[in-house]
Formats: C-alpha cells, structure tokens, sequence
C-alpha cells in the first residue's frame, strides 16, 4: 500500500487513538465539555481514517490473489480489471483526504458569489457559478441550500450565498477561491460580440461549536425587508427577509430563504458566526491571512481559472495547469480534477 508521501501514518494513528482513550478514563475528563467533545470528535476522525485505511488494504490484498488465480484470457479478468479501477478511484479519494488535514476542512462551508466587472454579462456568469457548484454539490453528495441570492438588474445575479452541509466540503471547495474569468459570445449583445466577465467566489467553513466565538446583542444591527428576486410566491409579501450588520467588524450577512422572519434571523447569525469565526482565523494565522488575501478586485488579472467558450473550449486552472476542453461538463459541475490538482499541488 503507499504511504502518500508519509502523510498517513497508521501506527501513529493508532498511538493518538490510545492517547485519546487513556485520557478520557480521567474522573474529570468530562468536567471540561468543550475540550472533551474536541477531543472525541477528533478520535472518531482518526478511527473512520484508520478504518477506511484497512478497508483499502484488505481489498488490494484481496485483489492481488484473485489476479494470480488468473490469465487475460480468463472471462473472470474483465471483472477484476473493474475491481482494479474502482480501488484506484477509492485509493485516489482516500488519498485527497488525507491532504485535508487541516482542523477546518471535515466541516461544512458557506460559498459565496459575487459578480464583478462586465455588468449584465456579469451577473449572467455568477449565475451560471452558482448552477456550477450546486450541481458538484448534488453529484458529490452533499446538501446544499441557497440563503440569500440579490438579483441582477436585468438577468442573472449580483450575488449568492450557499450553504454546504456534509464531511470535507470546505476541505473540497476552499479550492474555489479566487476570481473566474468566462469569455464568451454575449447572449446580450444584438451584435453577437466576444465579451469577458468576471465573478469572484469566496469559502468559509461552518462554525460547529459557537464556544470560541462571543457575539453582544449591542454589537448588532438588524434589519428586515421584503425579498425580491428568486424565493417563490411568498416574495414580497411580508418583511421576513433580515440583514445583520455586525458593527465591530463591518460584516453584513442576510438571509431572505425562509418564509419566517424568526428562521431567516437565525439562518444570517449561523452565517454571522462562521464570518466572525473565520476572520477570527486569519487574524491569528498568517495561512488564513493568505486566504483572506485572495479575494482580490474582481477584474482582469485577478482570476485563478479561465472558462472560455469563444473561439475555442477550454476551461484552464492558471494556478495548476489543469485543462479539459469539455467546458460543458464543467460547468455542469465536473471540478473534481480541477480540486484534486490544486489540493495536491
């Protein structure tokens, strides 16, 4: 079996796992919940890496016994060589995961979009990043929820914000941050001319246990308003739609989903809760300062991938490398290699 660049080492797994264990027959162990429940979340980490781990090892062993039982020529070799590529696929997730280390990366994230230079265009291309990563989000198997979309003046959106719940989707779609670049022929412009827009998307992760963060009820103001835009029939018609300011830091969140106001105003402070949590970050590590740095002006010569649909197709990640031509496919929500490409870099 690899080691993947010595990144997963089972016995020191299986030594934490022993630590954790020895610790919590402690009388006061529980006496401390935050710390306690950090730490019991960790182990069932570490048991459902080391048990995915085994899994991996006993069917390679498995299959390397049946290959020698047989020859090409046998009718049963066909069947093994679909065993053979649906480990390799297996070994290849496992592998990804185990580059999605870091404390935040299990949770699940908000995803925000906004457009940027190229008016209408603009806002027609936000709207086709935010059908793009519902989609991934729908083929990899997570939930995700719209809480609050603005739309454009004429078609598309000025921005969105998406909720992602399930293991490792902020560990996936940190990968996304940055500025996306679409060329294309504008379905807007009666001259059928090649224009270029921009959108920017950004990624934070949920906050799971709210102990680390403290919010004054002094330090907030809220607003309601009646939703427009998308939201079904119910838009327009009350003021359940709530925007929050935190004032010490400037943050704005809103919601405008649920048909209740009381929903809504909890939905923008969980969303609150992850900003201040992920500013919280950045501020004590210079990594997430990094982050935080890419959200740069959303224009040319900022952008991370290019998707261009005019003269040619080819959708090109500027930080990897990684291309397809199939364009298509990616905006249909096919980002798996460009993800892994930049996770393994």
């Amino acid at each position: 079996m690899p080691n993947f660049g010595g990144i997963f080492d089972p016995p020191s797994i299986e030594k934490r796992i022993e630590e954790i264990d020895k610790e919590a027959t402690a009388p006061d162990f529980w006496n401390d919940q935050h710390r306690a429940q950090k730490m019991m979340s960790e182990r069932k980490t570490l048991e459902d890496r080391l048990s995915a781990w085994n899994s991996l090892e006993s069917r390679l062993s498995d299959l390397a016994e049946l290959i020698e039982l047989y020859s090409p020529d046998d009718a049963e070799y066909s069947g093994l060589r679909a065993d053979a590529q649906r480990l390799s696929r297996d070994l290849a997730r496992f592998e990804l995961q185990q580059v999605l280390s870091e404390p935040d990366d299990r949770s699940g994230c908000f995803i925000d979009i906004h457009s940027g230079a190229g008016g209408t265009e603009a806002c027609d291309w936000a709207e086709m990043i935010l059908r793009m990563y519902l989609r991934w989000c729908e083929s990899s198997g997570y939930s995700a929820h719209i809480i609050e979309i603005t739309a454009g003046d004429e078609a598309g959106i000025k921005s969105a914000t998406i909720e992602v719940d399930g293991n490792y989707a902020y560990g996936y779609l940190k990968s996304e941050i940055g500025i996306h670049r679409l060329v294309r022929i504008s379905p807007f412009d009666s001259n059928s001319r090649r224009h270029t827009s921009f959108a920017s998307v950004f990624v934070y992760p949920q906050v799971e246990e709210a102990a680390d963060i403290e919010i004054n009820e002094e330090d907030l103001r809220i607003d309601t308003y009646r939703a427009g835009g998308h939201g079904g029939q119910h838009v327009n018609k009350t003021d359940s739609a709530v925007r929050i300011t935190h004032i010490p830091s400037g943050i704005v969140v809103q919601c405008q989903s649920e048909r209740s106001q009381h929903k809504n105003r909890l939905a923008a402070l969980k969303v609150l809760m992850a900003r201040l949590k992920q500013k919280q970050d950045e501020e004590l590590a210079e990594e997430r300062a990094e982050m935080e740095s890419k959200k740069k002006k959303i224009e040319w010569g900022s952008q991370i991938r290019s998707y261009v649909l005019h003269p040619y197709n080819m959708v090109k990640d500027l930080r990897t490398g990684a291309e397809t031509s199939n364009t298509r496919a990616v905006l249909d929500g096919d980002l798996d290699d460009f993800m892994r490409a930049f996770l393994l870099q």
